[in-house]
């Protein structure tokens, strides 16, 4: 009697079978810094997908805010459905593509992982604070990258594959991914949070429909899913067997002015600008704190054995907005006494 085939390997002759031949095959993955046994159930980009969503650091995004700081809405997006949405966006445009979809969405799930509280207001500050000290930028890509190498697992890592590491890294910055899922992930990402945080700008009141650029949205569409339908047909038209993820020239150019609009009506010129300066001072103030009273970091910090502004900035990185803000009122305000 012939040994029953494990749903590892029926999935690997799938994927064999029927992925395009750009696609990254799971058997075919470059491996891990620590080589493992193989898993019988689970392919290994599955098996960095599960490490991803079961870490500590993919549950704080829940309460890490994309926007907007702390807001009183239910509605507003923070880390964690934006990283789901950016999930749904590559899987759906890998699987059109015959791409392996497993690996574009470990790689999505894991890319946001190192995002400091507060969001970019937030990664400015810490890296103000990180340069002023050091000289190095702090940069939230790498240390999404530093999160799932070193600082998961209490400092061991989740030692997932160089595929998904990659994608992690390359998400934004100058370098491409070396994979085409990678690639899709990085124009996902930028698809998931133009309509996304122009949803949120609008329900906030920032922004007005009428203040959309017409050109874009007549191109785009009116709706938040309308241009993410058409971003994503486009993608998938544009990259197919092309052997690289493009978008059109006017998409892309679309993109990029949406981009741009953001930037300058809600991400600068909003009521989220004016949280900057508290949340620099914040930021600033527990850096601060931290390097001049080491003893006070937690002992998996510590356990890194980094220099020490490195492991403040590790842990101000992975607080959520609310713990923050926690810290930040201990250090500054004064508690009751218990007489």
């Amino acid at each position: 009697m012939s040994a029953n085939p494990t749903s590892a390997s029926i999935t690997e002759n799938w994927e064999e079978d029927n992925l395009s031949c750009f696609a990254v095959k799971s058997a075919e993955s470059r491996g891990r810094a620590l080589p493992e046994a193989s898993c019988s159930l689970r392919t290994c980009f599955q098996r960095d997908r599960d490490r991803i969503v079961h870490s500590k650091s993919f549950r704080r995004l829940k309460h890490k805010t994309q926007v907007f700081i702390a807001p009183e809405g239910d509605h507003y997006r923070t880390r964690l459905t934006h990283t789901l949405e950016v999930s749904g966006i590559s899987r759906t445009a890998a699987r059109a593509l015959r791409l392996n979809e497993d690996l574009a969405e470990a790689i999505s799930l894991g890319h946001d992982l190192g995002h400091t509280p507060f969001g970019h207001i937030g990664e400015d500050a810490l890296c103000r604070s990180l340069e002023a000290r050091t000289g190095r930028r702090f940069e939230h890509n790498h240390q999404s990258l530093r999160v799932v190498r070193h600082l998961e697992n209490g400092g061991r890592g989740l030692n997932l594959c160089r595929e998904v590491e990659d994608g992690i890294l390359n998400h934004t910055g100058p370098d491409l991914p070396s994979t085409l899922e990678g690639r899709i992930v990085r124009i996902a990402d930028r698809v998931a949070y133009i309509n996304h945080d122009i949803d949120d700008a609008l329900r906030a009141g920032i922004i007005d429909p009428e203040d959309l650029p017409e050109r874009e949205i007549s191109l785009l569409g009116g709706t938040g899913s309308q241009r993410i339908d058409a971003l994503v047909h486009d993608l998938v038209d544009s990259s197919w067997e092309k052997g690289d993820i493009i978008q059109s020239p006017p998409m892309k150019e679309a993109t990029d002015s949406m981009r741009a609009f953001l930037y300058e009506r809600v991400y600068i010129g909003s009521v989220a600008s004016r949280e900057t300066s508290r949340v620099n001072g914040l930021v600033e103030s527990l850096f601060r704190h931290y390097s001049d009273n080491p003893g006070l970091l937690p002992g998996y910090v510590e356990n890194i054995k980094d220099d020490l502004s490195t492991s403040v900035a590790d842990y101000i990185a992975g607080m959520t907005d609310r713990y923050a803000i926690r810290a930040f009122k201990d250090l500054c305000l004064p508690s009751e006494w218990e007489l």
